[in-house]
């Protein structure tokens, strides 16, 4: 991560030292907010004058203010107009009030970038339609958007990427791959990850390569957000996926029949292989359908065929880690 020695020196100017503007500029950038320990951590400070301190600059600027919740407890919220301005960031919504829910997910990717420095984030939404569109050449009609209304007086505006999850640049130029993340919320469900997976979906499409990175606080969706990321991406996007599954069915169904002398060796080693690519609901639903005849053959291949470039997909999970908390061994580990 790289941050521009003019953005540094603007918020310098304001008051604060080097590792502050550091510190404010990926939170205004990636979050919003931060909580205590996040600071500690990447100041290599301990509780005392140098932290209050930092405390005091923040509320006597007015570039900051303290909320408070119930389990969560104290939560920093940079919101001042004038210090996003400094960095070019006035527009963001960072700075706005948000619900606790959200909150929570911005600290988790603050969480995260403090914890890989390393990666080229790309950072803005013009960054990141620079990228798509002028560097991979990606028409812009592909990239996720939504029509914001402001003000009653300001007309619509369409804006990019309105998720704000964390984008990352690896490899070199000029045909770097892109990976998306995307940071689980405490709800209980994994409708929300559907969604965004299906909004980004046209672009996915574009793409030659790609990863997905899936964040969450514990593991309890990881092997259910695979399936799902394999139903809805992988396999749509992958080489062959309509073939492949037709003869999965095949050789499924007369797996089912019983007629075991029509199956090779090589048909029972594909059919391992396959009930691992295709797995859950949704290629439940298709294999019964197909099987019954209510779904068609030229059904399958409308869904999965007709991709002439197919994609490099990558899909990895990984605990967000709360920075500056130990990770708590279990019982009886050494």
């Amino acid at each position: 991560m790289n941050i521009a020695s003019v953005h540094l020196d603007a918020l310098k100017a304001l008051g604060y030292t080097e590792a502050e503007a550091r510190f404010l500029y990926i939170v205004a950038t990636h979050s919003g907010y931060f909580v205590a320990r996040q600071f500690l951590v990447f100041a290599n400070a301990h509780w005392g004058e140098r932290t209050t301190t930092f405390w005091n600059k923040l509320h006597t600027k007015k570039h900051a203010r303290t909320e408070c919740f119930p389990k969560t407890g104290i939560v920093y919220h940079v919101f001042s107009r004038r210090l996003y301005r400094q960095i070019d960031r006035e527009n963001i919504c960072n700075r706005r009030q948000h619900e606790i829910e959200y909150i929570q997910r911005r600290i988790g990717i603050l969480d995260f970038v403090l914890s890989n420095p390393q990666y080229r984030y790309l950072e803005t939404e013009p960054e990141k339609i620079s990228f798509f569109c002028d560097q991979l050449k990606t028409p812009r009609h592909f990239l996720p958007s939504k029509i914001c209304h402001g003000q009653k007086t300001s007309q619509p505006t369409l804006r990019y990427f309105v998720d704000k999850f964390l984008m990352f640049l690896h490899g070199d130029v000029p045909s770097p791959v892109v990976t998306f993340t995307y940071v689980q919320g405490p709800e209980a469900s994994l409708t929300e990850f559907v969604h965004h997976l299906e909004v980004y979906l046209p672009l996915f499409g574009q793409l030659s390569e790609f990863r997905v990175l899936y964040l969450a606080r514990v593991d309890s969706y990881f092997e259910k957000a695979k399936e799902l990321f394999n139903a809805l991406v992988a396999v749509p996007l992958g080489s062959d996926a309509s073939a492949d599954l037709l003869r999965y069915f095949q050789v499924r169904k007369a797996w089912d029949l019983g007629r075991y002398g029509s199956l090779s060796e090589a048909d029972l080693i594909f059919r391992n292989q396959a009930k691992t690519r295709f797995t859950g609901q949704h290629f439940e639903h298709l294999y019964r359908g197909w099987k019954v005849g209510r779904v068609s053959t030229t059904d399958i291949l409308q869904e999965f065929g007709g991709n002439k470039q197919p994609a490099t997909v990558h899909f990895a999970t990984e605990v967000l880690r709360r920075l500056g908390v130990p990770i708590q061994k279990p019982e009886g580990k050494g």
